[in-house]
């Protein structure tokens, strides 16, 4: 019926909201593993087709785990005003409710929180039911990201709302509780799209590509490539007062949706990556996203990951690519969040051409070496969570989950792979192919304690 990418394949959406209970399981699932890994994606109602992959209504699926057993799944639309028919622009402005909500889920102050980077967050029961949108009691009066950054030292939310109009760009730090206690607008920023951004002990880190903000692009997300758009690092120290220091800094041209981790290294200098395309690859990447003639075969094209080291006592910037495999989704040990990580994690693509093969992909950053769990043909993973083992002595003592969308079998299942070696430890078979997403949380029970289903 159509030929938009985003409707096909590994991506055709899902037509009603389903319950299951005591799903199988093959092998051992370990009894640590008690709670919710919860994924969002994109996920329009029958009917509809929006004119951008970003445009489709937000879904959340949902496997929770208790002591060795699958206990359900899930899937349910985010209810927001979009999923009927509300437009964002209105009269009086936009309506940042009238959100997509088909981006990310998380958790935070015993709260869910589904996220759309240009609107409000909206909440979540445990079950899945909508609650509403999230302005965290009025302090959030723009949009927020939907790469929020938790510090695993203070439990404190940082997080940012970026718009294509005065003010650019605004950040937010929320407490434990979730309690929004310091909000700022960020000198110096533009209307670059800022999807994503780092958090180190001491510095936040924003990232501004050559992809900004263009009235005359109709495919209902208004951004463009521009080499007008200078791409640029914005370095800001942690503190209230820290917007009156932020340093900008010129990098090489191109872009990046995600970031894989950032921190201050021995000499003080900031180490930041993340994948990253070039001119080439964003065409070929944006125009599969609007369903556009000349695109790369896959949602993620040319995406290579790229490092970059901020010297801030002398002003330089090096960078380099540091892999060449096409990869995308980069996770890691969030508790290494701002720290010096030793592994990390990643989807890879068939390039743009369609060669190669989706897998889980392993780094270790200090020997260099590359491993590849393969899901096997026509199957598509999602992005790999990381969850520690109970009695964690490593930085990749645990598991990665993952959801598999196989069209042969026309069916799914979330994999549950030992994070050290990449051997499978356990597979949930889920009751039908679930959509490929974008990203997703695991939710331990005691983050709901106060919510419990």
């Amino acid at each position: 019926m159509t030929s938009k990418p985003y409707l096909t394949g590994h991506f055709t959406p899902l037509t009603e909201e389903v319950t299951a209970t005591d799903l199988a399981v093959e092998g051992s699932l370990p009894p640590e593993l008690t709670g919710r890994l919860l994924r969002n994606g994109h996920n329009p109602k029958p009917g509809v087709t929006p004119t951008h992959w970003f445009k489709g209504s937000g879904m959340v699926h949902g496997i929770r785990l208790r002591e060795g057993r699958a206990e359900w799944y899930r899937n349910r639309w985010v209810h927001t005003p979009a999923l009927d028919g509300a437009p964002y622009m209105t009269e009086q402005g936009p309506d940042l409710t009238a959100s997509a909500a088909g981006t990310h889920i998380i958790e935070h102050g015993g709260r869910l929180l589904a996220l759309c980077e240009s609107n409000l967050p909206f909440e979540l029961t445990p079950e899945l039911e909508t609650v509403g949108a999230h302005d965290f009691d009025g302090r959030l009066r723009t949009a927020m990201t939907a790469h929020p950054k938790e510090d695993p030292l203070t439990g404190e939310l940082h997080f940012f709302g970026s718009s294509p109009f005065p003010p650019y760009l605004m950040y937010y730090v929320a407490d434990a509780k979730g309690v929004v206690v310091h909000s700022a607008e960020v000198p110096g920023a533009t209307a670059s799209l800022k999807h994503d951004f780092a958090l180190t002990r001491r510095h936040v880190v924003f990232i501004e590509g050559n992809v900004t903000f263009d009235p005359d692009n109709h495919s209902g997300i208004p951004y463009s490539w521009s080499d007008r758009q200078p791409a640029r690092i914005g370095v800001m120290p942690r503190g209230t007062d820290g917007t009156q220091y932020v340093r900008w800094f010129s990098i090489e041209p191109g872009n990046m949706l995600h970031v894989s981790n950032a921190y201050e290294d021995g000499r003080g200098r900031i180490v930041l990556e993340g994948p990253t395309v070039d001119r080439e690859g964003f065409r070929l990447s944006w125009n599969w996203w609007a369903g556009a003639p000349g695109r790369g075969s896959e949602p993620a094209a040319r995406s290579y990951t790229r490092r970059w080291v901020i010297d801030l006592a002398d002003g330089s910037v090096d960078e380099q690519i540091i892999d060449d495999l096409a990869v995308e989704f980069p996770t890691i040990n969030e508790q290494y969040l701002g720290a010096e990580n030793r592994y990390q994690y990643a989807i890879s693509f068939p390039d743009e051409k369609g060669f190669g093969s989706y897998g889980v992909v392993k780094y270790d950053r200090t020997t260099g070496a590359r491993r590849i769990h393969q899901v096997g043909d026509a199957r598509m993973p999602s992005e790999a969570v990381f969850v520690p083992a109970a009695s964690a002595s490593g930085e990749d003592d645990g598991y990665l989950l993952t959801v598999v969308s196989d069209l042969k079998q026309d069916a799914s299942q979330l994999l549950v792979l030992d994070a050290s070696g990449l051997d499978r430890i356990a597979t949930v078979h889920l009751p039908h192919r679930v959509t490929a997403g974008v990203h997703g949380s695991w939710i331990p029970d005691s983050d709901l304690e106060n919510s419990e289903g």
